[in-house]
Formats: C-alpha cells, sequence, structure tokens
C-alpha cells in the first residue's frame, strides 16, 4: 500500500513542481488572446470554462489505454508503476503540455501543422498521413474494445443475447453525431457527468482493494521488485515495456487530442491545470490498474491466465465484479467503458478537423463536416473487420511513434526561441531509441533484427534525431528568427497597435 501512495505522491508532486518549472520554460501569456476568443465559431472554437475544459480534455486522452496497457503492463511487477511515474512526470505530461500550448500559439491548429511549422513541410506530409492513420486505429480500437465490453457485460448479466455487430453499430451512429455537433452541445455537456463516473470508478476500485481482507494493495511483492523484471513469459522490459504502456506515461494520441480543448481554453494560464493537469490525472489512473492487476490476482501468474482467457476486458470485468458487487461493478464496469467511447469520438472528431486543414476546408457548415466525416467513418468500419490484436500492435507503435514527432516539434520551438530544450530533448532521444529498437527487433511488425543490433542502431538513430533537430533549429536565418521571435512575444493588441 504504502508504494502505491508514494507512486501517487510522486504524481501530484511532480504537477506542481516539475509542471511549474515547464510551463515557466514556455512562458505564458495571460493578456496573449485565446483561439477561443479570436476564432470564436460555435462549433469546435467555443470558450469553455477551466473546469469543464480539463474533464474534457481528461476523457479524450483516456482511452482504454490507461487501463488495458497497465493491465498488460503489470505482467512485469511493479517495474510497470516506476515507468508510469517517471513517464508520466518527465515525458507524457511535458508532452501534452507543448501539443496543447503550442496550438494555442498557433490559433488553434492541429499537430500536423504544428509539426510543419517548426520542422518543415515534410514532417508535416508524414504527420497528416501519420495522425490521420494513428485516430483511425484509435477509433477503431475505441469502437470495438467497448464494444465487446459492453456486449459481455449485458449477456453476462441478463438473459438477452446481444451481438457485438450490434454495439458497434449502436457506438459508430453515437461517434458520427458527437464529431459533426458543435463540441458543447455533447462532449462539453456530458462528459463532466462522465467524468464523475470516471471518478467513483477509480478510487471505488482502489478503496475496495485497501480495505479488503483477502487482497492487499502489492501485498506479495518486496521493494526491490520496483527494479526487477517479473515476467512470467521472460519477455525482455526493453523496450517492450514503454511500446506496451503507453497512454499511461506517454501517449502521442494525446497531441491530436490537446487541439481540441486548446480551441476552447479561455486563457494560457490554465494550460497547466488542463493539459500537464489531465496527464497526472490518467497517470494515477494507470496506477490504479497497475495496482490492481498486481493485487486482485494474486500473482502474475493468475494474472497471466486471466489475460489469456480475456484479454484486458476480462480482468476489467472480473475485478469490478470481484472487488464491489453486482451493483457496484456495474458501475465501476460502465465508468471503464465510457473511457474509450470518450475518446473514440474525439478520434473521429480530430481527423475531421485534420482534413479540413489540409483541404482548407472551413467546418462552420454542417455539409462541409459531413464531407470530412462520413470517408472516415467508412474506412474505420471496414477496419473494424480486422483482428482486435493486429489493430493493437500497430496502434501501440504508431502512438508511440506520434509522441515521439511530437516531442521533437516541442524541441525545435524551444531551441527556435532560445528556451530550454533539454525538458523535451531528452524524453524525445529515449523515446526515439524505444520506438526505433521495438520496430528493428519485432518480428511480426518489424524486420526481426537481434536485440544487441537492435538497440545500439536505436540509440544511434536517435541521437542523430537530435544532431538534425538542433541543426534545422539553430540554423534559421537572423531575419527569419528575429520576426518570428517577435511575433511569437506580441500580444494580439500590440500586434494590432503596430499595425495600426
Amino acid at each position: 500500500m504504502l508504494w502505491f501512495l508514494t507512486c501517487v505522491a510522486a504524481l501530484i508532486g511532480g504537477y506542481f513542481i516539475y509542471g511549474a518549472f515547464v510551463e515557466k520554460v514556455f512562458g505564458i501569456n495571460e493578456q496573449r488572446k485565446t483561439p477561443a476568443h479570436t476564432k470564436t465559431d460555435g462549433v469546435d472554437f467555443v470558450p469553455m470554462s477551466t473546469p469543464k475544459v480539463y474533464l474534457v480534455q481528461l476523457l479524450n486522452i483516456a482511452g482504454v489505454g490507461p487501463i488495458f496497457g497497465p493491465i498488460m503492463g503489470a505482467l512485469y511487477g511493479p517495474a510497470a508503476m516506476l515507468w508510469i511515474v517517471i513517464g508520466c512526470i518527465f515525458a507524457g505530461a511535458v508532452h501534452d503540455y507543448f501539443s496543447g500550448m503550442l496550438s494555442i500559439r498557433n490559433d488553434g491548429a492541429s499537430v500536423p501543422t504544428i509539426t510543419g511549422r517548426y520542422l518543415g513541410n515534410g514532417a508535416k506530409h508524414f504527420m497528416n498521413i501519420f495522425a490521420i492513420v494513428l485516430l483511425l486505429l484509435v477509433g477503431v480500437v475505441f469502437v470495438s474494445a467497448p464494444a465487446g465490453m459492453i456486449t459481455n457485460l449485458i449477456n453476462e448479466q441478463t438473459s438477452l443475447d446481444v451481438s457485438m455487430t450490434t454495439m458497434v453499430v449502436i457506438i459508430f451512429a453515437y461517434y458520427i453525431l458527437a464529431t459533426i455537433v458543435p463540441v458543447d452541445k455533447i462532449i462539453g455537456r456530458f462528459y463532466p457527468l462522465f467524468g464523475a463516473l470516471l471518478i467513483f470508478m477509480s478510487v471505488g476500485l482502489i478503496s475496495a482493494v485497501a480495505f479488503s481482507s483477502e487482497h492487499q494493495i502489492l501485498g506479495g511483492f518486496e521493494v526491490t521488485d520496483m527494479f526487477t523484471n517479473l515476467n512470467p513469459n521472460d519477455m525482455p522490459i526493453w523496450p517492450a515495456l514503454f511500446i506496451t504502456i503507453a497512454c499511461g506515461a506517454i501517449s502521442g494520441f494525446h497531441a491530436t487530442q490537446s487541439p481540441l480543448m486548446a480551441r476552447c481554453m479561455e486563457n494560457e494560464k490554465n494550460g497547466r491545470f488542463v493539459f500537464y493537469g489531465a496527464m497526472i490525472g490518467e497517470g494515477i489512473i494507470a496506477l490504479i490498474w497497475c495496482a490492481i492487476a498486481l493485487s486482485f490476482f494474486g500473482s502474475l501468474e493468475a494474472l497471466q491466465e486471466a489475460v489469456a482467457n480475456g484479454g484486458p476486458g476480462n480482468v476489467v470485468y472480473s475485478a469490478s465484479f470481484g472487488l464491489l458487487g453486482v451493483f457496484g461493478g456495474i458501475i465501476a464496469f460502465l465508468g471503464v467503458v465510457i473511457l474509450p467511447i470518450t475518446s473514440g469520438d474525439t478520434a473521429f472528431r480530430s481527423s475531421r478537423l485534420i482534413l479540413a486543414e489540409y483541404f482548407n476546408m472551413e467546418q462552420k457548415t454542417l455539409r462541409n463536416r459531413l464531407l470530412m466525416a462520413v470517408p472516415l467513418f467508412v474506412v474505420g468500419a471496414v477496419l473494424t473487420q480486422v483482428d482486435f490484436g493486429i489493430i493493437w500492435r500497430y496502434f501501440g507503435f504508431a502512438n508511440q511513434t506520434t509522441a515521439v514527432m511530437m516531442l521533437w516539434t516541442a524541441s525545435a520551438y524551444l531551441l527556435r526561441y532560445n528556451k530550454l530544450h533539454w525538458i523535451t530533448t531528452i524524453p524525445a532521444v529515449f523515446m526515439t531509441a524505444v520506438c526505433a529498437t521495438f520496430i528493428l527487433n519485432n518480428s511480426t511488425l518489424g524486420f526481426g533484427l537481434p536485440m544487441q543490433i537492435s538497440t545500439i542502431s536505436g540509440v544511434i538513430f536517435a541521437l542523430a534525431a537530435m544532431v538534425y533537430v538542433i541543426k534545422i533549429s539553430k540554423g534559421k536565418g537572423d531575419s527569419d528568427f528575429a520576426n518570428e521571435t517577435q511575433k511569437e512575444e506580441d500580444t494580439p493588441a500590440d500586434t494590432e497597435s503596430k499595425t495600426a
């Protein structure tokens, strides 16, 4: 129990200490008008209160990733919790903060546009393709996962016999509606209520374990296990753990979601709470599910058996009903189901906005929103027929690669404006090495090279990427740099007065 509480305290402390440091390095401007005010359109650019924006951001980024990922990561033992804490504070929350704040500084732009501004058009075109692919994979994962979980719940707890296809159709219908209507009509109105259900689920389950006479939080592990690989299949921690636990530590999917709330945030001073803080909240959710997975089943072998008999969804079902009974289990289980649904709809919404930016098509009219959204749902419907396990594997790698691109974008921004770039460069180097090593070593998705060769090559590639980003960022012409720096520091009022 002490280990778990220490990890939670570390995350909260990270928000107040390191989060404040990151905010200082970025340099907020409370007088600068945000896109919510300068580009208000009643559809995507809509000012909303800070608590509401925070809850929507938390639900947007917290799909099944901070639940399924930590459950799978728990097979490595308590070392998974260590990565959640370190990754969340120094990589994931920093990544989310910059993806949101750079969107605000660029008029609410999506991640490909931001990447293009600081890394060049080549990076922009790459991210346009990669972000759409990632979001489609996310949308499919966040249709299939909740559809399967709801189908299982209904069939297990009632006499009904509901097919998964029926649930997929229902969820897709909701996604279409949530993607095209104004952001404050469904997402802004109902997500705070879903947030209350999420809090109940998280607090209720971990409290049930804490006060259980049968289960103890991490009761069967020693302190040294935090630094030991206990995987029953002898799977290596490097680099798989850092791909497996994505959303609970660092996730590129978040870079596609932060601009949604960057278009609704009323002041830059709220950025640390909304972006950095939401990631810390997701880290706590990830810690809770990692601790439950390590505690509820009694051993890693039993956890592995539960995963083998129904995947992470089976772990969620067993723990929810085993700890809270039928009524509490249903509420907790629904709290888990809501997470992927509230991320799946915004995944398709983000896709629509990225395509709209690419084709320079305004989204105020319903016709234009449908033109962008319908093809996405057609492709998504086709992808739901692909095996879930295959989709999840590609999602994991695509997710972390997107995070790498966002971190390098943030580094390029900091370098360009002579700010402390190491806060993003160090995690960028690490995650680049992780992704490169993984794809070189993995025989299913990648090249199947030996681990030693893959690791050395991955590290070299990461260092080369660092040199490249530093070179192109520092190599900008003096006049261009001066003009962009002035533009960055000016408030809208300053700019208007100079123009006049």
